[in-house]
């Protein structure tokens, strides 16, 4: 079964400094039939403009995880981390018992485009952990690897929830085929091009979330990026 989430349904809000689309229900954008799906509780597609940014704020008990689409994002947190997160790159932020942070465009010329999302963790009051990975050297045998796991496995990020993230690149016309676990929760999240699955077509900013499949066929054209989430029974 599929249901898919259109790019143009999604929420938005604009701020001036931050063009943001919602997947789900966030800040003043609120949709009952959208407030997450399983462990997945926030995917915002943000662009900030040059020299602007998010202030310190504080979290807790929630794992927030960066995907850098254009540009670059500078991240300074309570922790002592100050990083740049580059196309190439994905951030892991757990926030435990709570942590205080900034992201801002590193740049002062150009937007900084990235995906900002949430996961509820496996319990409470976990301690503060950061984590950052390059992928691109993954990728070289692969367009299709595996980036966050609860065990970090084959180099993997490690995050505090029986959640899987894989990134499909399509460099050529490519079928990616993923096998579920009995049970599963899917959610694909296209970020460039379009793909093909279970006989939908999906193009940039669309969603897709998938149940009750014993494997996931994705028909990517070239050019298509995505991210799959494989996370427990919704």
């Amino acid at each position: 079964m599929i249901h898919i989430r259109k790019s143009s349904d999604r929420g938005n809000a604009e701020h001036g400094w931050l063009h943001s689309r919602h997947t789900f229900s966030f800040a003043e954008y609120q949709n009952p039939d959208f407030m997450g799906f399983s462990v997945l509780r926030v995917i915002n597609e943000d662009q900030i403009e040059p020299g602007t940014g998010f202030g310190t704020h504080g979290h807790q008990d929630m794992e927030i995880i960066s995907y850098v689409i254009e540009g670059a994002l500078e991240h300074q947190d309570s922790m002592g981390n100050t990083t740049i997160i580059k196309p190439g790159e994905i951030q892991r932020m757990s926030a435990g018992t709570g942590v205080r942070h900034s992201e801002y465009n590193h740049s002062k010329e150009m937007r900084t485009h990235f995906l900002q999302i949430w996961i509820l963790p496996d319990k409470r009051g976990y301690p503060p952990s950061y984590g950052q990975m390059n992928f691109e050297s993954k990728l070289t045998n692969s367009n299709f690897v595996l980036l966050v796991s609860n065990q970090g496995r084959d180099g993997s990020i490690i995050i505090n929830q029986d959640a899987d993230i894989y990134l499909g690149v399509a460099k050529a016309t490519a079928e990616i085929v993923h096998t579920p676990r009995t049970g599963r929760s899917i959610w694909i999240q296209l970020i460039k091009g379009t793909v093909n699955i279970l006989e939908k077509s999906l193009e940039a900013g669309d969603g897709a979330a998938i149940t009750d499949e014993r494997s996931v066929t994705i028909n990517a054209q070239a050019g298509a990026e995505f991210l799959l989430f494989d996370m427990p029974g919704n």
